[in-house]
C-alpha cells in the first residue's frame, strides 16, 4: 500500500523499500506498525535543470543559495520601489498647488433670433479663440419684455431659443469639446405670469408668501404705496393687485415681482431649480442681481441722500440710500446654501460646478468682496468685477492702474480675481475706446491674473448699433445680415459696418483685432507665468501702465507694457536696477513689431500699443522688499522644470 505525504514523497507501508524524493535516501518499512525506516539507498544522479522541468526537479535546486538570493533581492527591490513610488506620489500631491478651476450669437432657424442650435454650429469658433467656457443669457420661458429676465418657468426653455432637447444637445457637444457652459440664474424675481405668482395672488397654500406683499391704500385707481422704496428705474417699487387686495414689491419692472426669501419654501424652491439644471450637467451659474434678494421686513422708508429734498420730489434711484432693499442680513446665508448645493455636484472628478455673483456695489468695494465668502465659508468663486467699465469715462494710464489695484488690494488673500470691460448692459468697448485702444484693452484683460470675461463681438471690435444699444447680432461675414441669419430681418438691426468688421475678414488679417485677441489667448494658456504666476506693478505714468508676470522656478518672465495715452518712450532701465538691458517682444498689438528686440532704457510704444516683453530673469520682483506691497498671487506655486510640475512648498 502506498501513501503520498505533503512533500510529494511516495511511502510504501507494506514493509517494502520506499524512497524520499527530497533526500534521495532509501528507507525501509518496519514490519510492526508499518513505519518506514531510512536505510542507505542506491546513489541517484540529479538531473540537470532544463526548460519545462517538472516541480520535482525544480525543487531540487530552488533552495540553493545561488538561486534563492537573486530571487529574494528582486522581491525586496520590488517592494522598496513600490513604496518609493507611493511615497513620491503622496509627496507630489501634498506639495502640489490646487488645480485651477476652468471658473445673441447665431440664428439657426431663420427667424432672425439667435438660438441654441445656432450656438452649437459655432462651437469651433470658440475653440479657434481658445475660449474655455461660455456664459449664455437667460433662456428660460419668458415674455421677452426684458431680454428673458421675467421668467415664467425656470424649468423650461423658451421656444424662441429652441427646445430642451436643443439645450441638452448643445451641452453634450460643448462637453465633447472640453467647453464649459455657465447659465444665468435669475433668483430675485419672476414674471407676473409665473404660476407661483398666480397662486400667490390667490393666497393658495405655501405660495401665499412666495412674494413680497404689503397692505397699501388704493382708491379710485390711485395707490398710496406702503413706503418710499423705488425701482432701479426711479418709480415706485409697489403696485396694487386687485385680486389679492394688496401691493406687491418689484425692484425692477412692474411685471417682475420680487420673490420673498424670508420664506423657507422660496429658498427650497430655488434650490430645486439649481438641482434641475445641475442634473442636466450645467457647469456653473452667473447669479443675477444678487444684492436685491432680501428686503428688510420692517418696511421703513429708506433715508434720503438729500435730507432737505421734499419726499414727493424724489424720482431717481440715486436719491435714496438703499439701506433696506440691498445686501440685507441673511443674504450670504442663502448664497452659502447654494454653494453647498454646487459642491454636492462637484464631487465627481473633473466636474467642478462654479458660481459667480453679479453685484455692482459702486464705491462699496468691501461689500462686493464679501461675495467671496470667508476663510471658513465659501460662496462665489468670484463676484463679477465691473470696475473696469468705469474706463469709458476716464481712459488713461493712471486710472487703469487705480482700477486694477482697487480690486487686487481689496480682494481677500488667496482668492481669484476677474476682469471685464463690457457686457450687455454697458457700452461696447469700441464705442468709447475706438480702434486705437481696443487691442490694448484686450491685452490688459488677457495678461492680468485671474479670469477675463469678454462680451461676444469685443474680440473683433464690434460697436454699439446706436448710442445706448450694445446688443446686436454677431457679425460673422460680409453676407446678408452679417451671416447671422437667413431671415429677411433680425431681432434688432445688424450694425451698418458689418461688411468691414466681421470674423471672416479678420481671420485673414494677421494684424486684426481678432488676430491679436487669439494670439493673446493662446499665449496666456501656453505660458505658466501669465495664468498662474505673480503679478507685480512695475511702473505707471500718464501714458504707460507696466507690470511683470513671473513664476518661481520658471526660466521666462514677462513685462507687460500698456500704452493708454500718447506715443512715448519709457526708460525702465534707470528706474529698475538690474533689469535686463534688452528684451524680446513676444507679442505686440502691432503685428509688425512681433519678434523684435527692445532696449529697456527706451521702450517705445505708439498710442494704444501693448507689448508682452519676454526675458530670462536673474531675480524676481516679488522677492524684493521694495515690491512687497506691489505683488499679488492667488495660489502660490513654484515650477520644477526637471519634472515639469508645479509645487506649493516654495
Amino acid at each position: 500500500m502506498t501513501k503520498e505525504d505533503v512533500n510529494g514523497t511516495v511511502v510504501e507501508l507494506s514493509g517494502e523499500t520506499c524512497y524520499d524524493n527530497n533526500a534521495i535516501e532509501e528507507r525501509e518499512t518496519a514490519e510492526a506498525g508499518g513505519a518506514c525506516q531510512a536505510v542507505p539507498g542506491p546513489e541517484i544522479e540529479k538531473p540537470a535543470p532544463y526548460a519545462g522541468m517538472p516541480k520535482e526537479v525544480l525543487l531540487l535546486y530552488s533552495g540553493q543559495a545561488r538561486y534563492r538570493l537573486p530571487r529574494e533581492i528582486i522581491f525586496w527591490l520590488a517592494i522598496v520601489t513600490s513604496l518609493m513610488l507611493a511615497g513620491a506620489t503622496v509627496a507630489i500631491i501634498v506639495v502640489s498647488p490646487k488645480c485651477l478651476n476652468w471658473w445673441s450669437f447665431q440664428d439657426s432657424d431663420s427667424d432672425g433670433v439667435g438660438d441654441l442650435r445656432g450656438i452649437q454650429t459655432k462651437l469651433s469658433y470658440f475653440e479657434y479663440l481658445n475660449v474655455k467656457s461660455i456664459s449664455i443669457g437667460s433662456i428660460y420661458k419668458s415674455s421677452s419684455n426684458d431680454f428673458g429676465y421675467e421668467v415664467e418657468d425656470f424649468r423650461e426653455v423658451d421656444e424662441v431659443f429652441g427646445t430642451m432637447e436643443d439645450f441638452e444637445n448643445l451641452l453634450a457637444a460643448m462637453h465633447d469639446k472640453g467647453l464649459k457652459l455657465v447659465m444665468d440664474f435669475i433668483p430675485n424675481h419672476t414674471s407676473d405670469k409665473h404660476v407661483w405668482f398666480q397662486m400667490s395672488r390667490n393666497r393658495t397654500g405655501k405660495f401665499t408668501e412666495y412674494y413680497v406683499w404689503h397692505d397699501c391704500h388704493h382708491y379710485n385707481g390711485s395707490t398710496t404705496p406702503p413706503n418710499n422704496w423705488l425701482t432701479v428705474y426711479g418709480d415706485s417699487a409697489w403696485d396694487y393687485d386687485a385680486i389679492r387686495g394688496q401691493c406687491y414689491y418689484h425692484q425692477f419692472g412692474k411685471g417682475q415681482p420680487d420673490l420673498n426669501y424670508h420664506s423657507y419654501h422660496v429658498q427650497e424652491e430655488m434650490i430645486e431649480v439649481l438641482k434641475f439644471w445641475l442634473q442636466k450637467g450645467v457647469d456653473g451659474f452667473r447669479v443675477d442681481a444678487v444684492k436685491f434678494l432680501l428686503e428688510a421686513d420692517h418696511f421703513r422708508d429708506e433715508p434720503q441722500v438729500d435730507v432737505m429734498q421734499r419726499p414727493e420730489n424724489i424720482s431717481s434711484y440715486s436719491e435714496l440710500h438703499h439701506d433696506y432693499t440691498t445686501t440685507q442680513l441673511g443674504l450670504h446665508d442663502i448664497l452659502h446654501n447654494w454653494r453647498n448645493v454646487l459642491d454636492e455636484y462637484s464631487r465627481e472628478p473633473g466636474k467642478y460646478r462654479s458660481m459667480f455673483t453679479d453685484s455692482f456695489d459702486d464705491n462699496k468695494i468691501a461689500t462686493t468682496m464679501l461675495y467671496y465668502g470667508s476663510s471658513r465659508i465659501k460662496e462665489a468663486d468670484f463676484p463679477f468685477n465691473f470696475y473696469l467699465t468705469r474706463l469709458k469715462n476716464q481712459l488713461y494710464s493712471r486710472n487703469v492702474f487705480e482700477l486694477v489695484d482697487l480690486w487686487m488690494a481689496n480682494m481677500p488673500q488667496g482668492h481669484w480675481p476677474n476682469w471685464m470691460v463690457g457686457n450687455q448692459n454697458v457700452y461696447r468697448v469700441m464705442s468709447w475706446a475706438g480702434q486705437d485702444y481696443i487691442n490694448v484693452i484686450n491685452m490688459l484683460l488677457l495678461t492680468l491674473p485671474g479670469t477675463p470675461a469678454t462680451y461676444y463681438g469685443e474680440e473683433i471690435g464690434m460697436d454699439n448699433i446706436n448710442l445706448n444699444m450694445a446688443r446686436s447680432p454677431m457679425q460673422w461675414s460680409s453676407d446678408d445680415n452679417a451671416g447671422f441669419s437667413k431671415s429677411n430681418r433680425t431681432w434688432v438691426p445688424v450694425h451698418s459696418e458689418y461688411r468691414s468688421v466681421n470674423v471672416q475678414m479678420q481671420k485673414n488679417d494677421s494684424g486684426s483685432t481678432l488676430a491679436v485677441f487669439r494670439a493673446l489667448a493662446l499665449l496666456r494658456e501656453k505660458e505658466l507665468p501669465l495664468h498662474r504666476g505673480w503679478m507685480c506693478y512695475v511702473y505707471n505714468d500718464s501714458n504707460v501702465f507696466a507690470y511683470a508676470r513671473e513664476l518661481d522656478g520658471f526660466k521666462r518672465a514677462y513685462l507687460i507694457i500698456l500704452n493708454f495715452g500718447q506715443g512715448t518712450s519709457t526708460d525702465l532701465q534707470s528706474k529698475i536696477p538690474g533689469l535686463p538691458k534688452m528684451m524680446h517682444i513676444r507679442l505686440s498689438t502691432r503685428a509688425e513689431n512681433n519678434g523684435q528686440m527692445v532696449k529697456t532704457s527706451a521702450i517705445g510704444t505708439a498710442r494704444g500699443e501693448g507689448l508682452v516683453l519676454e526675458y530670462h530673469p536673474e531675480w524676481l520682483f516679488h522677492r524684493l522688499n521694495r515690491y512687497e506691497k506691489q505683488c499679488f498671487i492667488s495660489d502660490r506655486a513654484c515650477y520644477l522644470s526637471m519634472l515639469d510640475i508645479l509645487y506649493k512648498t516654495c
